[in-house]
């Protein structure tokens, strides 16, 4: 796909516009968390890169954005339509969902199975093909249910995602995959070296010479650092509480040195090897991609911005949670969860357990499901959870399970903001509670 002369192009465009047209786009690299078998056994997670003012006209066809469009995720895919790489537009990318307001608060495999086979059918069902939990496909939405993901965003000009539009639009698009050589992070290391020529590269030594999405990641942030031009930002988009936590994305040998099950055998017979590796790895070749970071609030993300004003979805970035903050939620959400306990109502996870996931009319998930005898529908995003007439009881119980997960994760990836308007919520939950059960003794 790329070659050599896509230097000379970047370098002729770069000299003919100068210093004079403002840096306004953005790419960003996403360094998602292993889950599933991947975090048992190989650790290396994916990578993908978002592109706020490239769009897609088909999921292979690009263009540019225009006014309310914030852009697509494009990563490199094995075994999904035939197709070496696919476009997804961000929020579905994230979330299996088109309208920020649709994003559930909480999710069991069955719901996330749910929004992803419904976003798949009505958008991608060419490329999809079979729908299940298993398929390759469940790849293309919903990232942020299974992993959390790490954002590298730096600074792009309009005219290189115009060249790029070109490039992918003109190149063959059939699957080419192939792990050693052609996996997802050579394909995001050569999307960034596209912007920045040499920006990113392989480890021959920390990871045998395999791309990894960590270290595309790593060697962006090294050579930000002596390219202020790049204007990197770095941040966290956590994963929506309900799943297993996915666990740290590590490279090639730093699976080896951290992960019991493959350092044991192998310092059995080669004590010395793990020991040099080790101590390589501790003295420099350790990278932590939280660090410095922000974290990203889905709650204020705003699908009505304008490319024309704004090429950047990410604007609202915070702070992650204090050890303090943290240590106080925790023990606020602890006290709580002893009160409910001793008025017998909690219930969330069994209603959960035998719910069915459902739509309302404006495209909202919904529970729905037999409880104490009535059916009962609860809903699951900011903009229905107190609209259905759900149980006050199940309603604050899911919303402090929610904050529980949230505040458990080490280290915070949450904020105060973030947090605030979860307990918000929770309160509201609360204070219906509290109104039920005075109708009840009146």
């Amino acid at each position: 796909m790329f070659r050599n002369t896509k230097y000379c192009v970047f370098i002729a465009i770069t000299l003919l516009w100068g210093g004079s047209n403002q840096l306004q786009a953005q790419a960003t690299l996403l360094l998602e968390e292993p889950y599933s078998y991947d975090g048992t056994f190989a650790g290396t997670g994916h990578s993908a890169v978002y592109l706020s003012r490239v769009c897609a006209e088909t999921p292979t066809e690009l263009r540019r954005c225009r006014g309310g469009e914030t852009g697509v995720v494009i990563s490199r895919y094995h075994h999904v339509g035939g197709r070496d790489w696919i476009a997804v537009p961000l929020m579905p990318y994230l979330y299996a969902v088109k309208d920020p307001g649709a994003i559930p608060l909480y999710v069991d495999a069955k719901l996330v199975q749910f929004l992803r086979n419904e976003y798949l059918r009505n958008n991608l069902a060419d490329l999809a093909g079979e729908l299940g939990p298993k398929e390759p496909s469940n790849q293309l939405a919903g990232s942020a249910y299974d992993r959390t993901l790490y954002a590298f965003r730096v600074a792009t000009r309009p005219e290189q995602d115009d060249e790029l539009i070109r490039i992918l639009n003109s190149a063959p698009n059939a699957e080419a995959y192939r792990l050693l050589n052609r996996n997802c992070a050579d394909f995001v290391k050569d999307i960034i070296n596209f912007y920045y020529p040499h920006a990113t590269h392989r480890s021959v030594v920390g990871d045998l010479g395999v791309t990894t999405p960590k270290q595309v990641a790593k060697s962006l942030v090294h050579s930000a650092r002596r390219h202020p031009e790049m204007k990197l930002t770095v941040f966290v988009i956590p994963q929506v509480p309900g799943l297993k936590r996915s666990k740290p994305v590590h490279g090639v040998i730093e699976s080896v040195v951290l992960a019991k099950k493959y350092v044991t055998p192998v310092l059995l017979f080669h004590p010395l090897l793990v020991g040099g590796v080790e101590a390589a790895y501790w003295a420099g070749w350790r990278f932590d991609p939280t660090k410095n970071a922000m974290v990203f609030d889905s709650t204020i993300f705003d699908s009505t911005i304008s490319n024309s004003t704004i090429s950047d979805p990410w604007h609202r970035r915070d702070p992650p949670l204090t050890k303090e903050q943290r240590r106080f939620y925790l023990e606020s959400a602890s006290s709580l969860k002893r009160d409910i306990r001793q008025e017998g109502v909690a219930g969330w996870k069994e209603f959960q357990a035998s719910a069915d996931p459902q739509l309302d009319a404006e495209g909202r998930p919904f529970l729905e499901a037999e409880w104490n005898g009535s059916a009962v529908q609860i809903g699951l995003s900011r903009e229905n959870v107190f609209r259905l007439a759900a149980p006050p009881e199940l309603v604050q119980d899911m919303l402090l399970t929610r904050i529980e997960q949230e505040l458990k994760a080490k280290p915070a990836r949450v904020s105060k903001r973030q947090v605030e308007s979860d307990w918000r919520l929770l309160e509201q939950a609360l204070d219906e509670r509290k109104a039920e059960l005075q109708e009840r003794t009146d």
